[in-house]
């Protein structure tokens, strides 16, 4: 099973709400290294963590950070952006969106795939319980988008000892949702549970109960999932 012990971790968005948890509880499980991954550069304290400059739209960016952390064993997709878009109407946002949230974690992952060969590593992709529902619009196609993305990845990277997951949350209390009115999970929880699920080689890690709601209502009807439809027919 995938260790966090010894491990050499890169985390992309580390400077954000999840990406702060997923640096700091990868050293308490035990990595050695952890690359804080962002496209500003912080002072973490810590000689464990090596600051790393990485814009995930950026294809140079991505090509320079692969040469310089070519010894990472997990790698973290965490980077993320929630810009309100939407898949009616101009799309330009819709576009900029898929750009970080599915593109950038697609080049990500492909850029540091020889180390993680090397190594037999793990690949973690943060999506959402909005992977599986479209309340959250483009944003929830972007999720849906890596969620699919993360399947071919799973079954083309296993044969290479390279093992794939995906992580499934609502809402957490991050700077990126501070204007969502819902309830919100402790990050600390979530990066918990990730772990966890990393560690017991988990493929898909659902990190609250509404997940696993979600994830077992797409075997029924369209209906359940989307009561709104039924509400537009009365």
């Amino acid at each position: 099973m995938p260790s966090l012990n010894g491990a050499v971790v890169l985390v992309t968005g580390a400077n954000g709400g999840l990406g702060t948890h997923f640096v700091h509880q990868a050293l308490d499980r035990g990595a050695v290294k952890v690359y804080a991954a962002a496209r500003n550069l912080r002072d973490w304290n810590d000689d464990r963590i090596v600051p790393l400059v990485l814009d995930v739209t950026s294809p140079e960016s991505i090509a320079a950070a692969a040469d310089i952390a070519d010894d990472v064993t997990i790698l973290i997709n965490n980077a993320g952006a929630l810009n309100g878009a939407s898949v009616l109407g101009d799309l330009a946002a819709a576009r900029e969106l898929f750009e970080t949230n599915f593109w950038g974690a697609l080049a990500v992952t492909n850029a540091f795939t020889p180390a993680l060969k090397t190594s037999r590593g793990t690949v973690l992709n943060v999506l959402s319980v909005l992977s599986w529902l479209g309340i959250g619009d483009a944003y929830s196609a972007t999720k849906a988008a890596l969620w699919q993305a993360t399947n071919t990845q799973r079954i083309t990277l296993a044969p290479e000892g390279v093992h794939v997951a995906s992580l499934h949350l609502g809402y957490a209390d991050t700077p990126m949702t501070k204007d969502v009115e819902a309830p919100k999970l402790d990050p600390a929880d979530v990066v918990r549970s990730a772990y966890d699920g990393i560690e017991a080689g988990s493929y898909e890690i659902l990190a609250d109960e509404l997940s696993g709601r979600v994830k077992a209502g797409l075997a029924g009807p369209v209906e359940g999932l989307y009561p709104q439809l039924a509400a537009a027919r009365a």
